[in-house]
């Protein structure tokens, strides 16, 4: 599928030559790779460095009105970006200027336009429900349409751009395995081949209309069958079953999408025990290394309690850093503490700065590639 693309990806592409970006922020890299020079935001060693290379891995939650504290944040360049919630009764021109005042505290602290994001999947997950898209990836699934999946993620992206939101985090790859599958009524069927071309047919609406799409949730939820955002969830699978469910993700890579949200529960035959956006066999080796991914990753939020039951959001914060995830989503909150957290273990090298400055060009790539 040949697709247009915005400077974004261009930007991201010609990272894979920055501090290994091809294999992730590991730092495992070829190493006769030749060196490129990382963006200003991303040098230095002392304090100052330090914070910035904590803030530009944060993504908290607004509801489109920011407060004075998070303008100040965003004007210090303690955060990379919001993600939206809008408030019963908030209208879609409050939520307009409220975010054309955070990318201007941002621009005027000389920082890169803010990553904007929002859940407008269709169905189930619309934070807009009077938005597009107007039919679900469900119904996309029964017409089996790509034109149409293509058409809905067209005026999705519009809508989300014209509220000077940037980035959507849809569509949904996974797979169900079952109807008990927690993400059925999310996915784009059952079919993996059919899944995956429509999902990547929706991302490629929402990329025309300037907006950024996001593949999740890897490396698929389609056999859990507990939500994350309320318990923890293992998914048991061979091997053999979870290359089917990482289908559409290759397909997400292979299409260069830009981002990808990395899943919560555990996957024990990948080596990961624990939440999978705090597990280095996910987020470096398999993500980065085995599948080749070179654009900016996310977590899904670090403060949904199958997280929550095991590491407060500080702890939480770090691990994901450290299993190399690029941006960190706090969707609940403010994440009070979190940077200093971040900041301090950058300071003790608990957390690789280099590895850290290897993220943090990605992030800068994709930041500065947005319109404000």
């Amino acid at each position: 599928m040949r697709r247009r693309r915005l400077g974004a990806l261009a930007a991201l592409a010609a990272l894979a030559a920055v501090g290994g970006a091809a294999v992730g922020a590991g730092g495992e890299k070829d190493p006769g790779e030749p060196a490129t020079a990382l963006p200003p935001a991303c040098l230095g060693s002392d304090a100052t460095a330090w914070g910035r290379l904590a803030g530009q891995r944060l993504i908290v939650r607004t509801d489109g009105t920011p407060d004075d504290t998070l303008l100040r944040r965003a004007k210090r360049g303690e955060i990379a970006g919001v993600i939206v919630f809008p408030s019963l009764g908030g209208s879609e021109a409050g939520i307009r200027r409220g975010l054309r005042r955070l990318q201007a505290a941002a621009r005027a602290g000389g920082q890169a336009p803010l990553i904007v994001s929002t859940d407008q999947e269709g169905g189930a997950v619309k934070r807009f429900p009077d938005g597009p898209p107007l039919l679900s990836p469900g119904q996309l699934a029964e017409s089996g349409d790509r034109q149409d999946a293509r058409l809905e993620g067209r005026a999705t992206g519009n809508f989300l751009s014209e509220l000077g939101i940037n980035t959507d985090l849809a569509p949904v790859l996974d797979v169900p395995a079952s109807s008990a599958s927690v993400i059925a009524t999310r996915a784009f069927g059952a079919d993996v081949e059919s899944a995956a071309e429509l999902g990547l047919f929706f991302a490629d609406g929402l990329t025309r209309q300037g907006v950024l799409a996001t593949a999740k949730h890897f490396p698929g939820l389609g056999r859990a069958t507990l939500n994350t955002d309320f318990s923890p969830s293992e998914v048991t699978a061979t091997r053999r079953e979870m290359a089917r469910d990482l289908a559409p993700f290759e397909a997400a890579i292979a299409d260069r999408l830009p981002l990808i949200m990395v899943a919560l529960a555990s996957y024990p035959e990948l080596g990961a025990k624990g939440p999978a956006a705090l597990e280095r066999s996910i987020a470096t080796r398999l993500l980065r290394t085995q599948l080749g991914f070179e654009g900016v990753s996310i977590t899904d939020d670090l403060e949904a309690e199958a997280v929550a039951a095991r590491y407060d959001a500080t702890e939480a914060a770090q691990r994901a850093a450290a299993a190399g995830m690029d941006l960190l989503l706090f969707a609940r909150g403010p994440a009070p503490g979190v940077l200093r957290r971040l900041e301090r273990a950058l300071a003790s090298g608990r957390l690789d700065p280099e590895a850290a400055r290897e993220s943090c060009a990605r992030i800068v790539a994709l930041r500065e590639a947005l319109s404000p």
